[in-house]
């Protein structure tokens, strides 16, 4: 196979949560600039349509927009018979949507920790079940997880008050490798990406004027000396998404400028 075919994903259908925004519209960005048609998810509407009306309009893919809340059983399977009426499969994956809270860890309360486990985790897993069912009867696929360099490490309280995020993140990396095995013979790969720190509207904060002294420090932690850009993002998502990594299955993908390394 040619290299250039190797990435193409021309008559491909991507299902990417959280695509509205940040990392989650990264990888849409990607996904439809390498020929895929998409449905993209999110809990918020007008970001949502925003980002499906700026893909579309860039590359000329096919983009649907589905309001999601991954907390939601029944948002969930809206969500996958939404795609497949529209499209009638799902060939990518992209379990992007997550959620973060932050409070003292020896005050966190139970309840906000459920909140975290049941999108960042459960939901992951009952999205992940339903795509896996429609892509065993096609013959395929290929799940893409997004985790973070946090589920490999702890974090200081000031820097990251949030106990159980990476705790989630973790759980990913184990639910990446364990569902790579159990789901290989059905020819569908599965992946994931662990980003570092990256450019978004959530990060976006640490960039301004009066947190000069936090953006200064975080740069000395990372070797490469910057945050994270959509083209980081995208091309590394391509990759995983397409031919170019047919042979790549259960394996976390850490992407963060080093900062890992150091």
């Amino acid at each position: 196979m040619q290299l250039q075919k190797m990435f193409d994903l021309h008559g491909k259908v991507a299902l990417v949560t959280g695509g509205g925004r940040g990392i989650g519209k990264f990888i849409a960005t990607g996904l439809a600039e390498a020929g895929a048609d998409l449905v993209i998810a999110s809990r918020k509407t007008n970001n949502l349509e925003a980002a499906a009306r700026e893909i579309k309009d860039a590359f000329g893919v096919r983009v649907l927009a589905v309001t999601c809340d991954l907390a939601r059983e029944e948002d969930i399977a809206r969500l996958v018979d939404t795609a497949l009426a529209e499209y009638g499969r799902v060939d990518i994956l992209v379990n992007n949507a997550g959620a973060t809270w932050g409070a003292p860890t020896l005050d966190f309360p139970p309840e906000r920790w459920d909140q975290l486990f049941n999108v960042n985790v459960r939901g992951v897993w009952l999205l992940t079940q339903k795509v896996a069912r429609v892509m065993k009867d096609q013959g395929g696929g290929n799940i893409i997880n997004i985790s973070s360099i946090m589920g490999f490490r702890g974090s200081e309280e000031m820097v990251h008050p949030a106990v159980p995020y990476n705790s989630t993140k973790a759980a990913i990396n184990a639910l990446t490798m364990n569902l790579a095995v159990k789901l290989a013979p059905y020819g569908i790969r599965v992946n994931a990406i662990a980003p570092g720190f990256f450019r978004t509207d959530m990060m976006g904060y640490i960039e301004k004027p009066e947190f000069k002294e936090q953006y200064e420090a975080l740069m000395k932690m990372i070797p490469l000396g910057r945050v994270g850009a959509i083209d980081d993002m995208k091309g590394v998502a391509v990759f995983l998404a397409s031919d170019a990594s047919a042979y790549m299955t259960g394996h976390v993908l850490v992407n963060d400028g080093g900062y890992l390394a150091k």
